[in-house]
């Protein structure tokens, strides 16, 4: 045994030697910009092999959905000093480098052109860099350390990143792994940078774009909020953190990751309170992820496999969890009055009654599915699914009242979020599974979900809200108008010709054989324009058959329509008249 024991060690000392003369030192240029284009050169140095395979990841954690970047790579190369190397492409994202036990250095452009907060950007003014699109990496070697160094364009003169600067060297950022770096994107240009500092963690902010935003109104807002966020997990891991916004004339969506995040925005939504809000809201979402996903994570969520899908039907607690939290903490921080708290949350249960899939897809196959549904949503995508991110927000705030009720207003949800943290992510290192997680819920609560979980997760059965809106002393109400005729479709205007872009199932229009690119071109034989249509149903009655005449394909088409009353509902939270002292008790913890 003590031999073998010698063994082992000799061959992980050996191991890490290898390592340390193993070397990948990244050089990031910008000679054409303005044509959207990042120069990348690879240095690859005490791999002694005859050939090297090099791969570009082909999808991106936080957003599941494959999104081949190597479609952006061109002119893809490889030298070792003077002599050019032989370059051979194996599938659509791995190249063989014919090393011949050499160093060498790979070099290739990345093409970057399209505005999201998981894609790469760069134009004159500014580059955005998702790292996951641009750095390759050597096969089986995730775990090498790395090196970043950002040479700016003429002009710019700012980088903002999650990483650690190296030492003594200017604009030289250091990753002790590639999924570090996979996690740390970079913005390069002139963007306004300020700061605030929360629970003891120093914080940047980097706007791009412009916008009316007040910094201060920010710093001191954004504060209350991680300050918030903290509390519930009892400490904040990261040393320094860092926000990239990206300020668009009409910007949306957010991306976690480790120590940082990239958040779109409107520029000019800051003066406006709904506005403000959501942005407030969005930055608690994705800061909330640091320790959610980020650290506390499922299982199939890490070590990632950067080549291909990686499944889980959990992304209901990873993402709706969040985006339950997100309003939440808005509200904790005293940004939203318990009443507006309450409205919002009445309008995301609006969202998800009104969704014609909830009856179709349960939660957990939402998430299982992300990968070919959520990021690929088409015109039956309502008729047909839900997303985790509703529905899961909706499924924690049952949970939240249900665990609060039960152990009479000791625990709640936040207990879950930060016993499960500190027993996967702290303690065991690792992420949790399905039962895990259910398990912590009933412990933490003292009652079994394996009901709700049949019901409500795995299952279809409609979410009843009264009821755990009643452990609180509330109730929930629909308040839109009754007997209302309602056809059943969405459509968009094209040089004034109405055309149908959406048909809700079970609706008169479904059940009339009315399809999408429909143009509508008459009702009751009377020609119509596109702001005809909305008046003439309103002025029909539940249960009118009307014909309605339609361009399909070039060739007019008559259909019969029954109308049906409207199922879209407008739902309102309100407080019952005399609630219990145990009602008011929950009522405050969940509120607090």
């Amino acid at each position: 045994m003590l031999n073998k024991i010698k063994l082992i060690l000799i061959l992980t000392i050996m191991s890490e030697m290898v390592n340390a003369q193993q070397k990948i030192n990244f050089n990031i240029s910008f000679t054409e910009p303005q044509a959207h284009y990042v120069g990348v050169n690879m240095k690859v140095s005490g791999y002694k092999k005859e050939y090297v395979d090099v791969r570009m990841p082909v999808w991106t954690p936080g957003s599941y959905l494959v999104r081949e970047f190597a479609k952006n790579v061109e002119e893809v190369a490889a030298t070792s000093g003077s002599k050019k190397l032989d370059v051979r492409k194996l599938n659509k994202n791995t190249w063989r480098v014919y090393s011949k036990n050499a160093d060498f250095d790979f070099n290739y452009r990345v093409y970057c052109f399209e505005i999201s907060v998981r894609t790469s950007f760069v134009d004159d003014s500014h580059a955005f860099l998702s790292s996951t699109g641009i750095f390759m990496n050597i096969d089986n070697q995730i775990r090498q350390p790395v090196t970043v160094h950002v040479a700016p364009f003429k002009g710019w003169e700012k980088i903002s990143t999650g990483l650690e600067l190296v030492r003594g060297k200017q604009n030289t950022y250091y990753a002790p792994d590639f999924d570090i770096l996979y996690d740390s994107p970079f913005e390069i240009g002139n963007q306004d940078i300020f700061h605030f500092t929360a629970s003891g963690v120093d914080h940047e902010v980097a706007m791009y774009g412009g916008g009316n935003y007040d910094k201060t109104n920010l710093q001191r807002d954004m504060a209350k909020i991680v300050e918030q966020e903290t509390a519930i997990y009892g400490e904040n891991p990261n040393k320094h953190y860092t926000f990239i916004v990206h300020n668009y004339n009409v910007g949306s969506g957010g991306l976690e990751h480790l120590n940082s995040t990239v958040l779109g925005a409107s520029r000019n939504a800051y003066a406006t309170e709904a506005g403000y809000l959501n942005f407030l809201r969005l930055s608690a979402h994705e800061y909330f992820h640091l320790w959610n996903v980020k650290r506390l994570r499922p299982k199939a969520l890490g070590p990632f496999d950067y080549n291909n899908e990686n499944y889980t039907t959990n992304l209901w607690i990873a993402e709706g969890f969040t985006a339950y939290y997100d309003k939440l903490m808005v509200h904790r921080a005293g940004l939203q009055s318990s009443e507006g708290y309450l409205s919002a949350l009445a309008t995301d249960i609006s969202t998800l009654e009104n969704q014609p899939g909830k009856d179709i897809q349960p939660l957990s196959e939402s998430s299982f599915d992300a990968w070919i549904k959520l990021y690929r949503p088409n015109e039956n995508t309502k008729n047909s699914s839900i997303s985790y991110y509703n529905k899961g927000a909706m499924i924690a705030f049952l949970l939240d009242l249900a665990i609060i009720n039960s152990t009479n207003a000791s625990k709640k949800l936040d207990n879950v979020m930060h016993d499960a943290y500190h027993e996967f992510y702290k303690k065991l290192n690792r992420g949790y599974t399905d039962q895990e997680f259910k398990a912590i819920l009933e412990k933490t609560a003292g009652i079994s979900f394996g009901e709700f979980y049949k019901d409500y997760i795995n299952g279809l059965k409609p979410l009843d809200y009264n009821k755990y809106l009643g452990y609180a002393g509330f109730t929930l109400e629909n308040t839109a108008v009754k007997n209302e005729p309602y056809l059943g479709i969405e459509t968009t205007k094209r040089n004034d010709r109405l055309v149908v872009s959406n048909v809700w199932r079970g609706t008169g229009a479904w059940d009339g054989g009315l399809n999408v690119n429909d143009e509508i071109v008459a009702v009751d034989d009377v020609h119509i324009s596109a702001d005809d249509l909305a008046k003439i149903i309103a002025g029909k009655q539940v249960g009118d058959k009307i014909s309605v005449q339609v361009l399909r394909d070039g060739l007019l088409k008559d259909l019969s329509v029954v109308l049906k009353e409207n199922p879209l509902a407008r739902f309102k939270i309100s407080p019952v008249a005399n609630p219990s002292v145990k009602q008011l008790a929950v009522r405050k913890k969940w509120l607090e």
